[in-house]
């Protein structure tokens, strides 16, 4: 399944990050813990090359949390500030303020050496498209400035907001990459819609979602749509389960294939299916709790 989106203002995006790299000390990073990997964009990474970085771990609330704690050590690992958060509902963004102290900890002293304490510390706010960075930023700053809706590339232009004691926030618009080179990634960005259905084959993405699923989290599949099985069954065929099991028929008594595919991408998104991590860090498999991990 090839899934390739670069719109315009994403060019144009990255050449305002270049042009704003002077003005930053610090690169908060949001990204989707239920896809810690895939919604990281690599460019960020030679973009910002030895700025200060913080991670901040959005949706943490629809993610697994053994896979949350898998993940904050694998990012503080790599030398990252890490914070989850739900920026939804609010919860984790009064550890936002703290972890930037600490990051810049050191300028933050040389400022008030120099009787400047209370100015001075300008952040980036960067992330794909759709993981809650607008929602996140209202969280911080306390109000409706940013907007936020869930769907993919809504901010359009770079927007500087004061959060006071010295802190500024630079949102920027989120941003993909011109090419997926791992199928697998641009997959769970489409799972979770950080690219716009309109452009994909919603039946087959649902169908690789389910049999992902199916595979990782079977007993969400079957306290959801009653699949008791999920053995050697095809994606179509598991979407077909659960959609009779919906009881969504049209003429003949086919099934609407169709609408169980959008309900099964609504549903997941909206976390009714459960906690699930679709990825873990390299090396640590995803099938296996950490009961199993450890019996075997």
């Amino acid at each position: 399944m090839k899934i390739q989106w670069y719109p315009g203002h994403m060019t144009k995006t990255r050449r305002m990050m270049e042009e704003s790299l002077p003005l930053i000390d610090l690169v908060c990073e949001i990204v989707d813990a239920r896809i810690p990997i895939s919604s990281r964009n690599p460019d960020v990474d030679k973009l910002f090359s030895g700025k200060p970085r913080l991670i901040v771990m959005n949706r943490s609330d629809q993610s697994d949390p053994e896979a949350n704690a898998k993940w904050t050590a694998y990012f503080q690992a790599k030398g990252y500030a890490v914070i989850l958060t739900d920026s939804k509902r609010g919860s984790g963004i009064d550890r936002f303020l703290p972890a930037v102290r600490q990051v810049m900890s050191q300028k933050l002293e040389r400022l008030k050496e120099k009787g400047m304490a209370g100015r001075g510390v300008k952040i980036m706010v960067v992330g794909v498209p759709n993981v809650g960075k607008s929602s996140f930023i209202n969280r911080v700053i306390r109000k409706k400035s940013a907007i936020a809706q869930d769907r993919p590339g809504v901010t359009r232009g770079k927007q500087w907001f004061s959060i006071g004691d010295g802190f500024d926030l630079l949102d920027t618009p989120g941003i993909l990459w011109p090419k997926f080179d791992d199928e697998t990634t641009g997959m769970h960005l489409a799972f979770t819609g950080a690219v716009r259905d309109e452009i994909i084959d919603i039946e087959e993405l649902s169908c690789n979602l389910i049999k992902k699923l199916s595979e990782i989290k079977p007993e969400a599949l079957n306290s959801r749509y009653k699949i008791k099985t999920t053995d050697q069954l095809s994606g179509f065929e598991l979407l077909q389960i659960a959609a009779k099991n919906r009881g969504f028929l049209i003429s003949g008594g086919e099934v609407d294939l169709e609408r169980m595919a959008h309900i099964l991408l609504d549903e997941y998104r909206g976390g009714l299916l459960g906690r699930i991590t679709l990825e873990l860090p390299p090396d640590l498999p995803i099938a296996k709790s950490v009961e199993e991990q450890q019996d075997g």
